[in-house]
């Protein structure tokens, strides 16, 4: 993809600010007429969106903070515990994900970059939600060895219908680590609630691999869903200067990055003389040039019933949001929707009303809706 600077501007302070309400005009695409609503202006550097059972927003801000939207206003004062993050380039708060048992236990998790010794590496936080923020904050994981640097975290968050959590890693800009099963870059991590391996990953067990591998072979994953006809985890990834893809993921399943490649380098010069190779999954979709695909939505709601059963994902450097039509694991279209409307679309999800929600990830982002028309 191609990297983009952001410049600091002014952190909100303390009063909630009335939301933006602002219906743009109709739009027809393909299978639906939508208006695009304007609901917040005043974030910066939104990076991803959890549904609160109350009808509340939580967003993460790249910087470290975590923000909530509710009652058409967003809270001028970010929720207090958040664990420190590696604000730096790429780096910083990233994913929110709320455990599948939310309304009985007040347990999400955040992903982020964490330093320490020896440069920093993407992590998982657990903590309970309160009334005023968060408590018995808890790392549970870290996709260790921590390295210097500040691109190629990754990171989302999802969880699959039996309760076990995904997370997305980033090569950290250093390809070579995808490849490497003794390294947790690169790959998607399968772990329970609580941070621990469950018995049925691929490479337990497997001398000089990681038990938490699910698979590996990515370079820089900013998308994960379920799709829920097959159950089966989905993700987009970022390639270098073209080769963005669309995958499938399959237990123990190796990507292919950087030894089979449909991108070059930014540079112009070739990483790998091959596309695809034996032994390796090949993507569903790549896009050449790249889209710098951001978020990952299967929409199952009713309010869009021409859009039903197909997956949503944002486009950084195509400004635009892509609708994709699969047929079972295979992909067999898409419409590019909002094209030069929004820039930076980070992350799209369905409310719990059934719209779609996205944020675009600048120094005055914002948060949006899409409604039918």
């Amino acid at each position: 993809m191609r990297r983009r600077r952001f410049f600091p501007t002014a952190i909100a302070t303390g009063l909630a600010t009335p939301a933006i309400v602002h219906a743009q005009n109709v739009t027809r695409s393909v299978k639906a007429a939508y208006r695009l609503t304007t609901l917040s202006r005043d974030l910066e550097q939104p990076w991803g969106l959890a549904f609160l059972p109350d009808g509340r927003i939580l967003i993460t801000e790249r910087p470290g903070r975590l923000r909530v939207f509710g009652s058409g206003r967003l809270d001028r004062t970010p929720l207090v515990g958040v664990p420190k993050v590696y604000a730096s380039s790429q780096g910083g708060l990233l994913d929110v994900c709320l455990h599948p048992g939310f309304a009985q236990n007040r347990v999400l998790y955040l992903s982020y970059s964490a330093a320490g010794t020896g440069g920093a590496a993407t992590a998982v936080a657990r903590a309970e939600l309160t009334d005023g923020g968060l408590r018995d904050v808890t790392p549970i994981f870290e996709a260790l060895p921590r390295t210097g640097g500040g691109l190629h975290f990754g990171s989302r968050i999802a969880f699959d219908r039996a309760g076990m959590m995904y997370v997305t890693t980033g090569e950290r800009y250093q390809m070579r680590r995808a490849q490497d099963l003794g390294d947790l870059a690169g790959k998607v991590v399968r772990l329970r609630d609580d941070g621990s391996v469950p018995a049925d990953n691929p490479f337990v067990g497997r001398a000089g691999a990681r038990p938490e591998i699910f698979t590996y072979g990515h370079r820089n994953p900013q998308g994960l869903d379920m799709n829920p006809d097959s159950g089966q985890m989905w993700l987009v990834e970022h390639g270098p200067r073209g080769g963005d893809e669309l995958n499938r993921l399959v237990a123990g399943a190796n990507y292919g990055w950087p030894l089979a490649t449909h991108g070059i380098d930014y540079s112009g010069s070739k990483i790998s003389d091959h596309k695809n190779l034996p032994g390796m999954e090949d993507p569903v979709r790549v896009w050449v040039p790249s889209i710098s695909p951001c978020g990952l939505c299967f929409y199952t709601g009713d309010r869009f019933p021409g859009w039903r059963d197909t997956a949503f994902t944002g486009a950084l450097s195509n400004e635009a949001l892509f609708r994709i039509e699969l047929d079972g694991p295979r992909y067999r279209s898409e419409e590019r929707l909002l094209v030069g409307r929004l820039p930076y679309i980070r992350d799209v999800r369905q409310g719990p009303d059934g719209l779609l929600y996205l944020v675009t990830h600048s120094d005055d982002g914002g948060l949006f809706r899409l409604e039918p028309a």
